[in-house]
């Protein structure tokens, strides 16, 4: 029944924080490290090494949902021109993942390997957490107004520029979603326009990212058992479940709010991580 229990709540965790700009690593690693994760014959390090990665698909599913109609280029309702646009918002999404697929995949292991610490989480929360803020701050002097705010009208320029922004990411604790709506704003995104574009690019770079970790475990002779099949469906389904409406939320929140309470936040989940690593509570 624990095991369940822990299922239950990272799912949770994952839902809630996947696609808010608040880091669902620096959440996933304090909740894990709380219930003894890696550890015992569920939780063991190759396991968590897949589930870890392929329960964020359920997050990505939640995606998929709210927002099928307007991915959909095949969409019976839509008009030609309609089709042609949703082709091309495509075409944007994915060039704007050439960067994470070409450097992120590359360096993915390595920055897990040698940046998974403390101090990179913590600084990593606090960093980008103080740059929400100073942007926020400088966006509401009033003189200073987002020029692209339809996605249909983002050119490949802008998109490519937003994919490098999103490889800085791989660093432990900037979150994806974070790095990409930050840097999208900074080039004059709108707060809405760029959410939605953090969401879309998620797509092909976490599916990918999901299928290599899948493939590479289970190459190796990897199996699961019984109970690590069930807890991982389990958090799958319950992710996917928070995160639809964790996305809801943050649509409606952003509409009429800016992002500094996200920055705050993470100012304070920074400090929390430096707190929980001196005490040597967390197992990166």
């Amino acid at each position: 029944m624990i095991e369940i229990i822990k299922a239950i709540v990272i799912g949770i965790v994952e839902g809630l924080t996947e696609f808010l700009p608040v880091s669902s690593t620096g959440h996933i690693i304090i909740a894990e490290s709380l219930m003894g994760i890696p550890g015992g014959k569920v939780w063991t390090k190759s396991f968590m090494n897949v589930f870890d990665y392929v329960i964020q698909l359920g997050a990505i599913m939640a995606v998929i949902q709210l927002y099928f109609h307007k991915l959909n280029p095949f969409s019976p309702s839509k008009t030609r021109f309609e089709q042609k646009q949703t082709w091309s918002l495509w075409m944007k999404v994915i060039v704007a993942c050439i960067p994470a697929a070409v450097i992120g995949l590359l360096l993915n292991d390595y920055m897990d390997q040698h940046f998974m610490t403390t101090t990179v989480v913590a600084g990593a929360l606090m960093f980008y957490g103080i740059l929400f803020i100073l942007l926020e701050n400088y966006n509401a002097r009033g003189d200073v107004q987002p020029w692209m705010t339809d996605l249909n009208k983002m050119s490949y320029k802008l998109a490519l520029a937003i994919g490098l922004i999103q490889v800085l990411s791989i660093v432990p604790g900037t979150s994806r979603s974070g790095a990409t709506i930050l840097g999208a704003m900074f080039l004059g995104v709108s707060r809405v326009a760029a959410a939605e574009f953090s969401f879309f690019l998620s797509i092909p770079v976490m599916v990918g990212v999901s299928i290599l970790k899948l493939g590479s475990f289970f190459a190796k002779g990897g199996t699961f058992t019984g109970m690590q099949g069930l807890v991982l469906i389990l958090s799958f389904l319950i992710s996917w479940l928070v995160a639809f409406f964790a996305i809801k939320f943050m649509m409606d929140y952003i509409k009429n709010n800016n992002f500094k309470a996200f920055g705050w936040y993470r100012i304070v989940l920074g400090i929390v991580v430096v707190i929980l690593g001196v005490f040597g509570v967390l197992h990166m």
